[in-house]
């Protein structure tokens, strides 16, 4: 593996190169490992296909469709497949609600005056509170606790009663659909209960009703989980709206103390910078002889701070995702690595002793072998934990930079980051009347919701999802991304302005009517559910077109771990075109790939298709847009 092959982006390669020379263990490495022969991307063939169980004591079992083999209880390939898809439905959707219960207790102690944050967003917070139907009577901060008090109610509702967010933010046309279909869900926490109990050995080995289970699942993760964190984290920290933000690993200076909170929740981070901004925490960081202290956004707690927080001096700028994160801590310019929810690796400590930082775990879910470190983040606590850390980093300076060669002249871009619903409206001019007319009349062909991991399946880190983005906006599709996919349009110039020459003319022409780059930066992906939001509102703009109707599309050129798979689930039961790759671990079940590639169309309006190569896949997706179109008579 080598080239492209390690990373679309030159400043990996760089460090990469570093990484093997200094002899450490690496992400690629061990993914090339994995392989069988000469191959890296080839694995056994019945895990690739789905069709392999450990659950009971029976197992290690195998199934082949093609001659009707089973499990030893008797369950069937599509069983088999689509049983371990709706356990990982659980363990994504389960990461996306500790997120957003970690928001709804910082909410809830920041409206009692015991964090260091406030209620950025009042006007936010009323709206949504009217939407949901909860009182907005008295201050700001009694609505807030009421809100709260209103999400953890609605979390909490058993798996039969249905629940009141779903019922309040869905589109009418969904939740008639929903509830016809039997996957109108209730409390987000029954439904995971529900959907784990389903996977026991013999109890639901019937793949069609295991697959309802996981769109039911999807469901309530998304209005649920998804949309109640974005919105909240919102009301505390700001709506996102445009500003330039430089990236890549050109923001790590070796003079500066550099202090990167890291994962998916973005709170000790914001309350870092909050404190790193005042001058005694500068003085302080001068006095061990650095230029200043900085605090650099990482993977998808970084985007959350991004998306919402202008950059200067001290909140200097984004390194990438999280197949960066083994070349960010070989730079030799990282003093501390604070790891919340997600996105840590289990190696970080060999790279935290050979390249001098500290690796502290703030959130009670992560652990690594042998780092005694830890600071578990508490709202009320915030502030005090924020501090202990910035002094961690300041101590670890003298040692780093004594003894770990920097790397130097790493490549730094800028992007323009921080769209939402509102902040688009804004930029249309408070109506989505221009933006409906650019596609009514065909300036635009439709909107592409890129929500995206990164894998190196296939292909090198980002490599994929920058061509799909490429081929997409080339055909005047504007694309909105979200996840670890936005790192890789941000990181490789695709939310600059500059690449609005790699559009259409139609496309171009809206980028230069409006000041915009042609792949607008929407977030992480725990925006699917804000995606969702936005995409009701232009039916109802329409006149309540069903979202199966719309020229739009979801796509994940490299989805790869959990949470995805649960975004792609909903994403069918909203009734998307939703294209994946790499090519999912369901081949081994062909009732299962016919339900979904084919049958889903019938059921929800939903379409999943799979496709490795670029151009081929955004020929299908086009297929799908125009097709539409038609159907609108657009």
């Amino acid at each position: 593996m080598e080239g492209d092959r390690i990373s679309y982006h030159e400043s990996v390669r760089k460090v990469y190169d570093r990484i093997k020379k200094d002899g450490m263990d690496n992400v690629w490495d061990r993914y090339e490992a994995q392989g069988v022969g000469t191959d890296p991307d080839k694995r056994c063939p019945f895990c690739m296909g789905g069709v392999r169980c450990d659950l009971c004591s029976n197992g290690p079992c195998r199934a082949d469709a093609s001659k009707d083999k089973k499990g030893v209880c008797g369950i069937t390939a599509d069983g088999m497949a689509m049983r371990m898809m709706l356990l990982r439905n659980v363990m994504g959707t389960s990461t996306y609600q500790y997120h957003a219960e970690q928001t709804i207790k910082t909410l809830r102690a920041t409206a009692e005056g015991q964090t260091p944050f406030e209620i950025k967003e009042p006007g936010k917070l009323k709206d949504f509170a009217e939407r949901l139907g909860v009182s907005t009577a008295g201050s700001t901060n009694e609505i807030a606790i009421r809100l709260c008090d209103f999400a953890e109610a609605d979390f909490n509702r058993k798996f039969d009663e249905p629940s009141l967010i779903v019922e309040a933010l869905a589109p009418q046309e969904r939740k008639e659909l929903w509830r016809k279909l039997d996957i109108f869900p209730g409390g987000i926490y029954g439904e995971m209960m529900r959907a784990t109990g389903s996977c026991l050995t013999n109890v639901d080995g019937y793949y069609v009703s295991l697959a309802l289970k996981a769109m039911r699942l999807g469901v309530a993760m998304a209005y649920q989980s998804q949309i109640v964190n974005e919105y909240c984290q919102d009301i505390l920290f700001g709506i996102p709206r445009p500003h330039k933000m430089r990236v890549d690993l050109g923001v790590l200076d070796p003079d500066y103390v550099n202090v990167l909170p890291n994962g998916h929740e973005p709170f000790l981070g914001f309350a870092m910078v909050q404190l790193a901004r005042k001058p005694e925490w500068q003085e302080k960081a001068k006095a061990v002889g650095a230029k200043g202290l900085r605090v650099i956004a990482c993977i998808e707690t970084g985007q959350e701070m991004i998306q919402r927080w202008e950059m200067d001096d001290t909140f200097y700028g984004f390194t990438g995702n999280w197949l960066m994160q083994e070349a960010v801590l070989a730079s030799g310019c990282v003093d501390l690595f604070a790891c919340d929810m997600n996105c840590a690796l289990p190696l970080d400590p060999l790279y935290a002793e050979k390249y001098k930082f500290k690796l502290v775990p703030v959130s009670d879910l992560v652990v690594f072998e042998g780092v005694t470190d830890r600071v578990n983040y508490e709202p009320k606590k915030a502030e005090e934990q924020a501090a202990q850390l910035l002094q961690m980093a300041i101590d670890n300076f003298k040692e780093r930079r004594a003894s770990v060669e920097p790397v130097l002249q790493l490549p730094m871009g800028e992007a323009l980051v921080g769209f939402s619903t509102e902040s688009i409206l804004e930029a249309l001019g408070g109506s989505l009347d221009p933006l409906l007319g650019a596609i009514k009349d065909g300036t635009l062909r439709g909107v592409a919701g890129l929500v995206s991991c990164t894998t190196l399946r296939d292909s090198g880190q980002d490599v994929h999802s920058v061509r799909v983005a490429k081929e997409l906006i080339k055909r005047d599709v504007l694309v909105l991304s979200m996840g670890c996919g936005n790192a890789a349009m941000q990181v490789a110039g695709l939310c600059s302005s500059e690449a609005k020459e790699f559009a259409g003319p139609g496309l171009r022409k809206i980028c230069d009517n409006l000041n915009i780059p042609p792949v607008l930066s929407y977030g992480t992906c725990t925006d699917t559910g804000r995606l969702a939001d936005l995409l009701a509102a232009i039916s109802n703009a329409l006149g309540g077109v069903p979202l199966p109707d719309l020229p739009v599309v979801a796509a994940a050129p490299e989805y790869m771990e959990q949470k995805a798979t649960i975004d792609a689930v909903f994403a069918l039961a909203l009734g998307l075109y939703t294209y994946v790759n790499p090519v999912p671990t369901l081949t081994g079940a062909p009732g299962l790939v016919k339900l979904l590639t084919e049958d889903c169309k019938e059921v929800t309006g939903g379409l999943l298709n799979v496709e490795t190569d670029a151009v081929k896949a955004v020929d299908a997706i086009m297929a799908h847009i125009e097709g539409n179109r038609k159907k609108l008579g657009i």
